[in-house]
């Protein structure tokens, strides 16, 4: 696996895993049916954020990360990140590989804290990958998500200080 910055012409590969996430509606806050120029204008915006993606040696696109500042101004040490795996590449390291990046991003471009906004309480493999790589949950709102399965469920906030 060879995880890279990710250039323009890539988004027609980016593309069909973010629509399968969004769509699925049960681990980000997206709209299911969002249109594709404003997730391509979310997910490749310009710096400061930055968005990689992960291929096999063939080129194929396993999964994508996009990192940025958090907050700004005096909060602009705090790096946030999010991370999308195409189910077909699932259990296969892909996610790790681009959380890993991404905390080495943040570490050597001078950040502190990583802070994920808003982890599903559902989403049970990302957030045991999170606490093995060090983050801890500061907090979880309630029933701050819809989950088309599990009715409403909790939002996660968790850090990680670098």
């Amino acid at each position: 696996m060879h995880i890279r910055e990710a250039e323009a012409a890539d988004w027609p590969a980016v593309w069909p895993v973010f629509r399968t996430i969004a769509a699925a509606g049960d681990t980000y806050t997206y709209p299911v049916d969002m249109p594709e120029e404003e997730a391509r204008a979310l997910w490749m915006a310009p710096p400061p954020t930055r968005t990689v993606i992960a291929q096999d040696e063939d080129g194929t696109v396993l999964g994508t990360a996009r990192m940025t500042r958090n907050h700004m101004g005096p909060g602009s040490h705090v790096a946030g990140a999010s991370y999308m795996v195409d189910p077909a590449h699932a259990g296969k390291g892909v996610g790790r590989a681009l959380c890993e990046h991404s905390l080495d991003w943040a570490r050597s471009s001078g950040y502190r804290i990583m802070q994920f906004n808003a982890v599903v309480e559902t989403n049970t493999h990302a957030i045991r990958l999170y606490e093995h790589l060090g983050f801890q949950t500061l907090g979880t709102l309630p029933e701050g998500f819809h989950h088309p399965t599990e009715g409403y469920v909790g939002l996660r906030v968790m850090y990680c200080v670098l």
